[in-house]
């Protein structure tokens, strides 16, 4: 046979030419089904999805408003009503229990007169006494002095100015409540994370047991953590305390984690082989050379207990989130303003403080790793800076001291009063601005509900659960295989043993939608800040500060805006899910090999061309996971949007915390909550590791 026959009889195999007959006719039928094969072969993903689309609209259109099981908003079922008898049971058992009686009160007890006698020193009037045994001067001078001590002197500067802000705003006392609470649960954290981040990089086994329930801690939209918590704790600080610990630990247990495995094995050898215990090597080579990267964590985890301190305001955390959680029921956007401005200065002063002292780290370690000449060199930054600790000890000490003993010291003046005139400008610049742009805001608010929200929560909540059920199994396996099906149909069975599935529906449903924006917006701005610097000099800053903010604050602007609606909560999520989305895309789409770039430039590829045939495709694993952490964070936010109209899940938790009979029904909801997580993260991470698989 030659070559050009073998040839031929390949191309003939792959259906890429028509075999001739006897008589010299092509069979041309059979040729274009073999065409037909081939590309579904080929492309069977999308032809899948699309066959498992059609199926469900035409079961949608056929069996429309069928065992949907939808529930009134009274209405509840018996394992809601369970769940209730349940709530019962703890408070009877509080009394008798010994469980209850030797564990877990004294711990609520004991947290809740550790967060007491904190407000009794530094926020609120203590006993026999009509202010804190710290004034307001003591308090200020000791946050600049520990700003100063680890962070340098411009975090001090910024420490000051926000932490006199706080009070001239009109929100001293809820501000310090909502760092000791912060500090509270990220020393506690600290004391729990650092040992268990390190266990997790030195034993295999101790990771493989443990970064399962890191990834459902972290899973877990926070209105998940605080029904469940409020059952064991009850109402108050301990219960808003714990979910901050739970909500807050997983970014520092994993980060350190990183920093310890993140240590050259050639250092480690090294110290091995100079006789170092392991005892030695942990204390003396991996924790010193990993400081910087655990103080990124500490970071982190203290961004995240920020956030989570704000919405334990709904089980009467103390703090900001009180006066926010207020405003926002009241509909007083000034007030909902100005106390979200004092958590947003907040979240920037903590985050910049322990980003400085992060860099700082990272300084003084690479300085002790140096040589004798160059240590010799840098004593005197050292020395100086010593210096101005101790001088800045003894001030603050005696700032403690003029606090507590003069009243004018220890009580935060009344003057200048910053907050009622601006709370009072930006309630009338909300009122100009939905007066003056109604027509584009509920233009945009009607057009995006009746084409997006309205079509997609009526395929979602009105077809039958079980045509839903499976075409979310179908999709979950065309998409990242069997392991995903298996946790889909578990989540599943999940949601429908709440009695919330038609909820959990529209939960969905608004989640999807904010969702699809948002990974559409963060494909054309990542795309654009990978491909250019000057881009992503100017956008990233923006995006970082995004992060910064509370979810909990995005409701203000949002709820100015658009009124307490689904849309509204939309907003809000898109605004909170933008910023980590985008910076996954633009960091992947830089991470396309250059080689790779450079060949295609070579061909003759034009700028569309290269993102569209040769960037997005090499980065779709980046683009997957950037949609996975996109769905997460627009569901965490879509819940709390239950706050401001956004309906489903999220108001029935906030409707379980104010009326007593409806506990159950709000605990079911957060149980459909995390159930909800789990399936969506799942899914989208088995898609992106089988999509990275296959770049």
């Amino acid at each position: 046979m030659s070559l050009e026959t073998e040839r031929a009889n390949r191309r003939r195999r792959a259906g890429t030419e028509r075999p001739e007959t006897p008589g010299g006719r092509t069979p041309a039928t059979s040729s274009s089904g073999r065409a037909i094969f081939e590309l579904c072969r080929r492309h069977w993903r999308p032809v899948s999805i699309v066959g498992i689309v059609v199926a469900w609209l035409v079961l949608w259109a056929t069996l429309r408003g069928l065992d949907t099981l939808e529930l009134g908003g009274a209405e509840e079922t018996d394992f809601q009503l369970w769940l209730n008898s349940v709530r019962d049971a703890f408070d009877a058992a509080r009394t008798n229990s010994f469980v209850f009686q030797h564990i877990v009160q004294p711990i609520t007890d004991g947290v809740n007169g550790l967060v007491t006698y904190l407000q009794g020193i530094f926020s609120q009037a203590s006993a026999g006494r009509p202010v804190p045994e710290v004034g307001w001067l003591g308090v200020v001078v000791l946050l600049v002095w520990l700003a100063l001590a680890f962070a340098g002197v411009r975090a001090m500067l910024l420490v000051g100015a926000c932490v006199l802000l706080f009070g001239f705003f009109g929100y001293w006392a809820q501000s310090i409540d909502t760092l000791i609470v912060t500090f509270f649960a990220v020393g506690i954290c600290t004391i729990l994370g650092l040992p268990l981040g390190i266990l997790m990089a030195r034993s295999r086994r101790v990771s493989a047991a443990v970064s399962p329930v890191l990834d459902l801690m972290q899973t877990l939209p926070s209105f998940a953590y605080l029904a469940p918590l409020a059952l064991v704790f009850g109402i108050g600080p301990a219960a808003a305390i714990v979910t901050t610990i739970i909500y807050s630990l997983p970014p520092l247990v994993r980060i350190t984690g990183h920093g310890i495995r993140g240590v050259l094995p050639a250092t480690l050898e090294a110290a091995t082989s100079m006789g170092s215990t392991p005892w030695q090597t942990l204390v003396k080579v991996q924790l010193p050379m990993a400081r910087r990267t655990i103080v990124v964590g500490i970071n982190q985890c203290t961004m995240a207990a920020l956030s989570m301190a704000t919405i334990a305001a709904l089980i009467n955390g103390p703090g900001l989130g009180i006066p926010v959680l207020q405003a926002l029921q009241s509909l007083d956007v000034g007030s909902a303003f100005v106390s979200g401005l004092a958590i947003v200065l907040m979240a920037i002063m903590l985050d910049r403080t322990t980003t400085a002292a992060s860099e700082r780290s990272g300084i003084e370690a690479r300085i002790q790793r140096g040589s004798g000449a160059r240590r010799a060199g840098t004593l005197r930054g050292p020395r100086l800076r010593r210096t101005s600790i101790i001088a800045g000890a003894v001030v603050t000490a005696v700032a403690i001291y003029l606090s507590h003993t003069y009243l004018a010291l220890a009580k935060f003046p009344a003057s200048p009063d910053l907050g009622t005139p601006l709370a009072k400008a930006v309630s009338a610049a909300a009122d100009w601005t939905v007066g003056t742009f109604s027509g584009f805001t509920e233009w945009l608010k009607n057009t995006v509900t009746a084409i997006l929200v309205d079509p997609l929560q009526s395929v979602l909540a009105q077809s039958p659960w079980w045509a839903m059920a499976l075409v979310l199994l179908g999709i979950a396996f065309v998409l990242a295989g069997r392991r995903a099906v298996i946790i889909t149909i578990v989540c599943e069975a999940v949601i429908f043993g709440t009695g919330l599935w038609n909820e959990s529906m529209k939960t969905l449903a608004t989640t999807l939608v904010a969702a699809f924006v948002v990974v559409l917006v963060a494909v054309c701005l990542g795309v654009w800040m990978g491909r250019s610097k000057p881009a992503d000099s100017v956008i990233r800053p923006v995006l970082d500060a995004f992060q910064t903010i509370p979810s909990f604050v995005y409701l203000v602007p949002a709820l100015a805006l658009f009124g307490p609606t689904r849309f509204t909560a939309i907003v809000a999520a898109f605004a909170y899910g933008v910023p980590i989305a985008t910076k996954l895309v633009a960091d992947g789409i830089r991470g396309v090999s250059p080689v790779a770039v450079e060949a295609a430039e070579s061909l003759g590829t034009t700028s569309w061309q290269m993102v569209a045939k040769v960037q997005l495709p090499m980065a779709r694993a980046a683009v997957v996971l950037a949609a996975n952490q996109g769905l997460l964070y627009v569901l965490s936010m879509v819940v709390v949007g239950g706050l401001v109209g956004g309906g489903g899940l999220g108001y029935l938790v906030v409707a379980g915390f104010s009326q007593s009979q409806l506990f159950g029904k709000g605990l079911a909801a957060g149980i459909a909550i995390t159930a909800l997580g789990v399936m969506l993260d799942r899914i989208t991470q088995h898609a992106a590791a089988r999509f990275g698989s296959t770049r």
